[in-house]
């Protein structure tokens, strides 16, 4: 292993999260442009055709709207190389940027809630709708579902939580959508309880949504380890690497959606240092390339053989 290989797998890393922030930025500004349509569309067509749930829905967007804004942000921050404040580089905006959108959500779905209930407090003020709402909220639905295809499927090419986080983002918007339109079904009908309880519904999704997101940042924020088959495999591309004798203590937390790795490795006692230290960086640079570590911090022990472990130790010459 020589310095050329460490340079190119640094470069290599740096290569995949330009990539990742190039593909965030694309999809996301996708994302602005039919946000942009759909909330403009929904609120306007909402105050006319007297729909509280289309507002409603027409709002949801709009908060997409600004989360899609979050998300460039972090992208680019999260771009950036690593510096003296920021030794593992900046990794750690894109959980901040998903706690930021759960908060978002919750208080949005929070919001929404409120104004259902205020509305199911004096349902004589509950208007009959017109039937261009319904037809909107049916359009919002085929819009949000194929946004949240497109998006998904950038997010797992790049393997992007923050990209997950905002796709499934769009996902709650169509389910609102398709709420929303049962609702007006039901208003034209003749059951304008139907339209706000629809609204009330969304809020409630949408907070519990925002509250999963943001709970899930929170403890990536706290240095929440990697699952067990993650560190098992982590572990086993340690062992397998010539010269390594044993693997303890692998610890682990998350820097974004990266990973830092904490091990101890274990050598022939009776190796040089340096010996040590060039199967220690075999070892890193094994698991740089084969996982989503960020960074490996290995600590190298000595492994006595057995049939040394009973020798009398010898004095210094």
């Amino acid at each position: 292993m020589n310095f050329a290989d460490i340079d190119d797998a640094s470069e290599h890393a740096t290569h995949s999260v330009a990539q990742r922030a190039a593909a965030a930025t694309r999809s996301t500004w996708v994302s602005v442009l039919v946000n942009v349509l759909l909330s403009t569309t929904q609120i306007v067509v909402g105050v006319f055709a007297r729909s509280q749930g289309l507002i409603a829905d027409g709002i949801h967007s709009l908060s997409d709207l600004v989360a899609d804004f979050v998300v460039l942000v972090a992208s680019h921050h999260a771009k950036k190389d690593a510096d003296v404040d920021h030794p593992y580089g900046h990794q750690r905006f894109e959980t901040a940027a998903s706690l930021a959108l759960g908060g978002l959500l919750l208080a949005v779905g929070i919001g929404m809630v409120w104004s259902a209930l205020q509305k199911l407090e004096a349902p004589e003020t509950i208007a009959t709708a017109h039937a261009a709402a319904l037809w909107v909220a049916l359009a919002a639905i085929a819009a949000k579902e194929l946004l949240f295809r497109y998006m998904l499927r950038v997010a797992k090419a790049v393997k992007s939580s923050m990209l997950v986080a905002n796709a499934w983002h769009a996902r709650s918007d169509a389910a609102s959508s398709l709420v929303v339109s049962i609702g007006l079904i039901g208003n034209l009908a003749g059951y304008p309880l139907l339209d706000p309880i629809a609204a009330l519904i969304v809020g409630f999704m949408v907070g519990k949504m925002g509250w999963s997101f943001g709970w899930d940042a929170m403890h990536d924020l706290m240095d929440r380890a990697v699952d067990d088959a993650e560190v098992q495999a982590i572990r086993q591309t340690l062992i397998d690497t010539p010269g390594v004798a044993g693997v303890h203590d692998v610890r682990t937390r998350k820097m974004g959606d990266m990973v830092v790795v904490d091990a101890h490795i274990e050598v022939d006692a009776d190796i040089t240092v340096e010996a040590g230290h060039n199967i220690a960086v075999a070892a890193r640079q094994a698991v740089l390339q084969r996982h989503r570590v960020l960074n490996l911090m290995t600590h190298v022990d000595p492994a006595h053989r057995p049939d040394k472990d009973h020798e009398p130790a010898r004095a210094p010459q």
